[in-house]
């Protein structure tokens, strides 16, 4: 589903990635693990359009989007879920969905998107005609997804879904994302808590990316094997 080969990205005059290249096939969960700032939220950006690499290329789905703007590739289906909960503070639940929405213009049942979205997400559903910015720090992570879920993306990009948060809502999260994938989304998944991210689904592989560098890949299984090698990279056993 998504190909990408030897990107580069910079900032300014920081080489961030250095040709970095995975795979996410259809139907799977990808993990991307690594500690801060070694480039996995770089990787995002760099396939969402956000950033665009200066060398490499990105392939969704056959069609070659290096260095697309975001809305177009948003348009072909892929969904950025951001790590900073970037809820519109002043707009109720509704209509910070509702700009979910418009990426996808008439091509969706508004009424039977919404449906799905409050059945993952019941708690948003009572707060409906609540402020965004008078949500709980959960909450608003559930907005967040829930915001990028309404375009009925076939790909998510998820940034630290659980940072800051409690731990009955890092396993509420970490159990949507399974049935998320479980109902056909496939999902790049950016998570700190390896023990959750890496127990999602028996359709799951990991990179490890350290200094902006895929330095490993596998499946769960695989890697618990390489402990050693893993510490390496994470500084802490997985």
């Amino acid at each position: 589903m998504l190909h990408v080969e030897k990107i580069n990205t910079y900032y300014g005059y920081s080489h961030i990635l250095n040709d970095v290249s995975l795979e996410v096939r259809r139907g799977e969960i990808v993990v991307l693990l690594g500690r801060n700032g070694v480039g996995k939220t770089t990787t995002l950006k760099t396939i969402m359009g956000i950033m665009a690499p200066r060398t490499g290329r990105i392939v969704f789905q056959g069609r070659e989007i290096t260095g697309m703007p975001p809305h177009k590739i948003a348009r072909m289906g892929i969904s950025l879920i951001p790590e900073d909960r970037r809820v519109l503070p002043n707009l109720t639940v509704m209509e910070n969905l509702k700009l979910g929405m418009l990426i996808r213009k008439n091509e969706i049942d508004k009424k039977g998107v919404l449906d799905v979205v409050f059945s993952y997400f019941p708690r948003l559903k009572e707060r409906r005609n609540q402020a965004g910015g008078s949500l709980s720090g959960g909450e608003q992570q559930m907005l967040t997804m829930a915001r990028g879920m309404v375009s009925q993306p076939s790909l998510m990009l998820i940034d630290e879904p659980t940072e800051g948060l409690m731990p009955l809502l890092v396993k509420e999260i970490g159990e949507i994302i399974g049935k998320l994938q479980q109902e056909g989304v496939t999902i790049l998944l950016v998570e700190q808590n390896y023990q959750l991210s890496l127990s999602l689904s028996e359709n799951e592989r990991a990179y490890i990316i350290e200094k902006g560098q895929i330095r490993m890949s596998g499946t769960p299984a695989e890697l618990v094997q390489k402990q050693d090698e893993v510490e390496r990279y994470l500084g802490v056993k997985i």
